[in-house]
């Protein structure tokens, strides 16, 4: 397979340092911490609970990252939620780049993302700069768990950057609406993935929403399928035959991602990224919008 061989290249350029450590989409823990106290690097903790909002600060308060500062799922990276919305509709402009502004990202910051379930919230945040054309941002392979179990130093309280001018601009071509996916189902050359549990895909189970089941011809990858037992990041070569296997020589095709609420799918879009896998956008509304419309059809391997 030529992305494959491709990815492996610009990971073999990665190891030796040939590639900036500021462009990758993944940094592992030792990287960090060689890096912890440079001025340009901002860190930011992403830990939530769906079914518990507040937990997620009030863990970050006992213990987190050296520097890090709080970004909240509901209050920071999402806006607020219609009759025509999913459960996480993106952060008004405004709102988001002054948020930015104040945890003192600019151009030249390295944006360096984490939470405790080895990427499934944090990779929202590195989407939506990715969206923002911020580059310089990465996930924590692993995140806080490793970096606890690998005794690295944590700090407690609430900290805070100073302030600068965050001026990104959002690329509405990294996402689809829900109008899009209208026509997009019944179309060929694209792959539509559901990064959700299997359970919910086939509409044996759905904790959260309404409705149990998938949007039609969507592929099933469960984003944590990208983690090994500890969470962190499959080698790289696995990860390649488990996404050329999913896409079934598509690899070239239009990808579309989506979950329940357009957060975690954002992960399956940054492993993607990392394996040099093109043409991926993010279904932003996912699952909980679509079924907002009874007209829309879905798929229930139950019934």
């Amino acid at each position: 397979m030529t992305c494959g061989h491709q990815t492996s290249y610009y990971y073999e350029l990665l190891e030796r340092n040939k590639v900036k450590v500021s462009d990758s989409t993944f940094i592992n823990i030792e990287k960090l911490y060689e890096i912890l106290d440079y001025p340009d690097v901002v860190i930011i903790d992403c830990r939530f609970d769906l079914s518990n909002p507040a937990w997620g600060f009030q863990d970050y308060l006992k213990s987190h990252l050296p520097k890090a500062i709080y970004a909240d799922l509901d209050k920071d990276l999402s806006g607020k939620i219609s009759e025509q919305t999913g459960r996480h509709p993106l952060p008004e402009k405004n709102n988001f780049i002054n948020t930015c502004s104040n945890w003192g990202i600019d151009q030249s910051k390295h944006v360096i993302v984490y939470d405790t379930t080895s990427g499934s919230y944090a990779s929202r945040l590195w989407w939506l700069l990715k969206y923002y054309g911020h580059t310089k941002v990465s996930l924590l392979d692993g995140g806080f768990n490793v970096w606890i179990q690998a005794g690295y130093p944590v700090v407690s309280g609430n900290y805070i950057n100073l302030p600068e001018k965050f001026s990104g601009i959002p690329d509405d071509s990294l996402m689809v609406s829900t109008v899009e996916m209208e026509t997009i189902i019944s179309r060929e050359g694209y792959a539509i993935i559901d990064a959700r549990s299997q359970e919910r895909y086939l509409g044996f189970e759905e904790p959260i929403d309404t409705i149990a089941g998938h949007i039609p011809n969507a592929i099933n990858f469960f984003h944590q399928n990208n983690l090994d037992s500890q969470g962190k990041l499959l080698p790289i070569n696995e990860l390649i035959q488990k996404y050329d296997q999913l896409l079934n020589n598509q690899i070239d095709s239009e990808k579309i991602v989506y979950c329940g609420s357009g957060v975690t799918s954002c992960l399956n879009i940054a492993v993607m990224n990392h394996l040099d896998i093109k043409n991926t956008r993010l279904y932003l509304g996912s699952w909980s919008e679509w079924i907002r419309n009874f007209e829309h059809p879905i798929i229930n391997e139950r019934t």
